[in-house]
């Protein structure tokens, strides 16, 4: 898989979901004026933003392994802290933070167990860890029905659906597992709209993702027979496709 991506790339193919997401899951989370708060792997942005929108941009962190992420989120955001680092090795000290969030970043960590107990780690006791993962495995995300032409083309293709957290359950165990017990388990789902075909197929064509990935790995041919694919599950547009985060929340012992 590859984020080695413009931000653009990955706002054009992402972005009109995670937008809507980081509102959804910053209500969930309860972000309100007065606390600190840490995105871990902000991406482009979206949740920073709204975070540094709810509580102020001094108020907030972010951290994010890729530079270009990391330079587009300074230039949006500016007054953040924002850092070039992993979920794995935070560069913060212990119970820095009220609030510590990571929207569609866990399936991507290289450990995901580690990664939360960092979380857990930079925030304050009585603080609260919360992350999100598209629902991958069950066929609720934003991708179902792109992984689904992908699998009657090609059954031995590798898909997100073993992705850490992509499955019912799975986040919540892995929250457990990181030593954060009582983890509230709950569901955010939005809804984005495409004014044609030809405007969702060209998100996967810079190469975002495991998705992108795949689409670059093949031939013409192949990547033809795979858009055709797609394009008799889609509706007539204008269309939209709903897609749905397994999401947990915990309170820092």
């Amino acid at each position: 898989m590859s984020f080695d991506v413009s931000p653009e790339a990955y706002t054009r193919f992402m972005g009109r979901y995670s937008e809507q997401l980081a509102v959804l899951f910053a209500n969930l989370a309860q972000v309100h004026p007065g606390q600190r708060a840490l995105d871990v792997g902000c991406g482009p942005g979206a949740l920073t933003a709204e975070l540094a929108h709810r509580i102020g941009p001094a108020a907030v962190c972010a951290v994010e392994p890729s530079e270009p992420f990391a330079a587009a989120v300074r230039l949006r955001c500016p007054g953040v802290d924002v850092r070039r680092a992993g979920a794995e090795q935070l560069p913060f000290g212990d119970a820095v933070f009220d609030v510590t969030l990571a929207q569609l970043v866990v399936h991507f960590m290289s450990d995901a167990v580690a990664g939360l107990r960092e979380m857990a780690r930079v925030t304050r006791p009585g603080g609260l860890v919360g992350a999100c993962v598209w629902d991958h495995a069950g066929g609720k995300g934003p991708l179902a029905v792109f992984w689904q032409a992908v699998r009657e083309l090609d059954p031995a293709a590798e898909d997100e659906s073993t992705l850490a957290g992509a499955r019912e359950g799975h986040l919540a165990e892995l929250f457990g597992l990181a030593g954060l017990d009582g983890a509230q388990a709950t569901t955010l789902t939005v809804r984005a709209r495409y004014a044609s075909f030809t405007e969702w197929w060209q998100g996967f064509l810079p190469g975002v993702g495991p998705a992108g990935s795949y689409v670059a790995s093949l031939t013409d041919e192949q990547r033809a027979a795979l858009r055709e694919r797609c394009r008799g599950k889609l509706a007539a547009a204008p269309f939209e496709i709903s897609a749905m985060a397994w999401t947990v929340t915990a309170s820092v012992a």
